[in-house]
Order: structure tokens, then sequence, then C-alpha cells
């Protein structure tokens, strides 16, 4: 004897095809539409403190990003782990304790760096270079032409 679940009453989800004799060209979920204007909101509301103004194109692109989040909202989300439940996680993942790691120094510290208030200044020594000051060293000094 076989037990069937009751899998497939849940499988059927609540879906609004559009209006009638003119459905939409594709499927979304109730909890998907009101996703999907919550999150038209907050994107145009973040649009407008970042200075963009209010075009057809800015609405357009925030239209386009308020699908690629609904959809990735409504991935996460399924009968077994509804919005609300995905919401109560996401806000105690947050606000949960964390272990506090006391740090008293690390590998180096700034502790013990004296700051001057003005720069060193370098030495007055004559610096040596290839070609430039070069001093000549006691001993016999090989000729380098041919007396003539």
């Amino acid at each position: 004897m076989r037990i069937r679940t009751d899998d497939d009453v849940y499988r059927v989800d609540a879906v609004w095809l559009g209006p009638p004799k003119a459905t939409f060209p594709w499927r979304a979920r109730y909890v998907a539409w009101g996703i999907g204007m919550v999150m038209f909101l907050v994107v145009l509301g973040v649009e407008r403190q970042l200075g963009i103004g209010f075009s057809f194109f800015s609405t357009g692109w925030g239209l386009l990003i308020t699908i690629v989040l609904t959809r990735i909202i409504g991935s996460r989300i399924s009968h077994e782990r509804p919005l609300s439940a995905v919401a109560v996680m996401w806000v105690r993942e947050l606000t949960a304790p964390r272990k506090v790691a006391a740090v008293r120094a690390g590998a180096a510290s700034a502790a013990r760096i004296r700051v001057e208030r003005d720069r060193p200044r370098p030495d007055r020594r004559p610096t040596r270079r290839w070609g430039r000051g070069r001093k000549e060293r006691t001993g016999v000094r090989a000729p380098t032409s041919s007396p003539q």
C-alpha cells in the first residue's frame, strides 16, 4: 500500500495570471506581486537619495532592479518557508550575540611610535654616486693613457 503525502496540495501556488481574457505572459505568485510593489518603492526611494532624478530611464532601471530583487527574494521563500519566517530569521541573524574577541594589542602597535612636529632633515654629508665625488684611493694608480 502506498501512502500519499499532502505535497500536491502545497505545490499549487496562488498565482494571479492577470485580468480575465487578458492574462499576462508570465506567472507570478501573489506574494511576488506584494514583494515587487514594496521593492519598487524602496528602489525609487534609494534612487532619490542617491540624487538620481525621476525620469523615464531611472524608472526603467528601477523596475529592472525591482524585478531582479523580487526574483531573488522569491527564490528563497516557499510554502514551507514563508516570507515572514525568512524576515524573522534575517533579523535574528543580525541581532544575535557575537563572541567578542578581547584584543589588547596586535602584532604591531602604534602606541610607542614618536611623532615629531617637524620632519627630520637629512645630514649634509656629501653623497657618493658613480662619476661624482669619487675619492682617489691611496696607492699606485695605473696610467689610463700612454704618455707621448
